[in-house]
């Protein structure tokens, strides 16, 4: 597990500043709810009734005015964007920055196969996107115990699972894209992060673009539907189609890949 380990030492400190920066910001805004609490009930109203607005963001079905609702909107788009960033940032580094950086042909002298080397970068990926959600869990319901507030924790649970299954299917695809570049993609990283997340708030808006649900997981990683108890293996499945499809394009690509000096 050498490579395991070497890509773990690598990515320390961005786990810890990444962790951290979304860990705190979770924080921050579970412990301003007690504040606003008193002033919720008209901000939810008033989020319910701003038509698209509040339908793209699943304001019309989650009650703001309650701490699940408050999480789900506040915490829960923080991790959702920022741990989506940071996976994506972080699977596109693995395979393409070892040929960027002019390490590849060091790494590949050595007694191990590409395939090992690809499956042990997978590991210290789902490693590394496991840590940081578990640091942000840490806080936000450290927080909601911190403020006394009662939640619905299985519910949260669940929300916090399909967020870490986000990250991972966008981390195996951008993992998939990192094969065929030579250097770190970070512009495409973002730009595929920010695509799936304006295509997540489409499908709430238009019913006729009701097929990005199979394509983008913030569908299924949304607050309102999970707390609502909505049916979601279908997306589930296909996003996990997808991140696996992702991750095994890698795979095959550098193992067959000419690496350049």
């Amino acid at each position: 597990m050498t490579v395991f380990r070497k890509e773990l030492r690598a990515g320390a400190l961005s786990f810890l500043v990444w962790s951290a920066a979304i860990g705190a910001l979770m924080a921050v805004c579970v412990g301003l709810y007690p504040s606003m609490s008193g002033s919720m009930g008209d901000m939810s109203a008033l989020f319910a009734g701003m038509g698209d607005f509040s339908a793209a963001f699943g304001l019309d079905k989650l009650q703001f005015g309650t701490i699940m609702g408050f999480y789900g909107t506040e915490c829960g788009n923080i991790l959702g964007l920022g741990g989506a960033l940071y996976a994506s940032l972080t699977a596109m580094g693995l395979l393409a920055g070892e040929e960027g950086g002019h390490t590849a042909e060091f790494l590949l002298t050595h007694p191990v196969s590409r395939l090992r080397i690809c499956l042990e970068k997978l590991a210290a990926l789902f490693a590394l996107v496991l840590g940081l959600n578990a640091v942000c869990l840490a806080c936000g319901a450290g927080g909601i115990l911190a403020i006394g507030e009662e939640a619905d924790w299985s519910k949260l649970l669940a929300y916090h699972g399909a967020l870490l299954l986000m990250q991972l299917e966008i981390g195996g695809m951008c993992f998939g894209a990192s094969s065929l570049l030579r250097r770190g993609g970070l512009g495409l990283s973002m730009s595929l992060t920010m695509l799936l997340y304006f295509a997540g708030l489409l499908v709430n808006l238009d019913q006729g673009l009701d097929w990005l649900r199979f394509v983008t997981p913030y569908y299924y990683a949304d607050a309102a539907r999970i707390f609502a108890g909505e049916a979601l293996a279908a997306p589930i499945l296909a996003g996990c189609g997808l991140g696996a499809a992702g991750a095994a394009l890698g795979l095959r690509r550098y193992c067959r890949k000419d690496i350049s000096a």
